[in-house]
């Protein structure tokens, strides 16, 4: 079991920023990610920085821990500008960036761009065109495409990424054309859970065999292409389900074993942000970065 963090852009890198990447990076996390979003729930009248500017900052002041975005979506990205973007952060990490990825919903980035929120089905669409343009860009030295919402027209990326032949991408799906995508595409498969149950007052146990379900959907996924399911890492990021993990390093154990039995293999938690929906106690939670995985390969 591989255990990350997430860490929101809300800081300033002058006022502590800087320091909580490093400060991952020395409690020894496997990786850390952060949302690529324009803002957020909850923040969006606060500080927010971009996402690919404090990768790449991150990116300068780590030098073993895995970087990565929870997700990029369509919403307000273009796969030629992202594909750049991608290039050139694999290269100042040195290979170490992982594209997490995913068809985005009908939040606030939904409509930044002065459009309407597009459908589910849309979405889908799009997503589905915006990976496979995306996965071409960054394996091709030179790419055109026409599509129905994405067009490329003999884009260059020299010299390509670091990881051969390609960086990584984690592939945030449940429904069947995401699982699809995430198969034919993904190094690793992203679930929170199941909204469902936790909207519904869901426990944790329903929760756990709502991912059950989402595993055995993914692994005839793969089947259906003739691919391997365990080739895929298989990546929760938590704080969106009914489990509690960070109560306690017990807690997270307890959590974490049960979550391991059905095939997770990485645990991402929310670095704690005070008076926030991912307020913590942070001396719990580095108990958790240092002991938490240790503990849990002792059981």
């Amino acid at each position: 079991m591989r255990l990350s963090t997430v860490i929101l852009p809300v800081r300033r890198w002058s006022e502590g920023g800087k320091e909580v990447w490093q400060r991952a990076e020395e409690l020894g996390f496997h990786a850390a990610y952060t949302y690529d979003h324009l803002s957020w729930r909850s923040f969006r009248d606060q500080t927010w920085f971009g996402a690919v500017p404090t990768l790449t900052a991150a990116a300068a002041v780590t030098s073993r821990m895995r970087l990565g975005t929870l997700v990029t979506s369509p919403n307000f990205r273009h796969p030629v500008t992202l594909a750049k973007e991608l290039i050139s952060l694999d290269d100042i990490s040195d290979g170490r960036f992982t594209l997490g990825i995913g068809a985005g919903g009908d939040g606030f980035d939904a409509t930044a761009l002065g459009h309407e929120a597009w459908s589910p089905r849309e979405r889908a669409d799009r997503f589905a065109e915006f990976t496979a343009l995306l996965d071409e860009l960054l394996t091709q030295d030179v790419v055109s495409h026409r599509g129905e919402h994405y067009s490329a027209d003999e884009v260059r990326n020299i010299p390509g990424c670091v990881q051969r032949p390609r960086l990584p991408f984690a592939v945030a799906a449940t429904g069947p054309r995401g699982l699809k995508l995430a198969a034919r595409y993904g190094q690793a498969w992203v679930t929170t859970g199941d909204p469902k149950v936790t909207n519904a007052g869901g426990t944790p146990a329903e929760s756990r065999e709502a991912i059950r379900g989402q595993i055995e959907r993914l692994e005839k996924a793969c089947a259906d292409l003739g691919r391997d399911p365990g080739e895929l890492r298989k990546i929760m990021l938590t704080g969106f389900s009914p489990d509690r993990p960070l109560d306690s390093l017990d807690a997270f154990v307890d959590f974490a074993g049960s979550h391991a039995e059905l095939g997770i293999d990485e645990l991402v938690i929310h670095w704690p942000i005070a008076d926030s929906v991912f307020e913590a106690d942070t001396a719990v939670f580095e108990r958790i970065a240092t002991e938490g995985t240790a503990q849990l390969g002792a059981r």
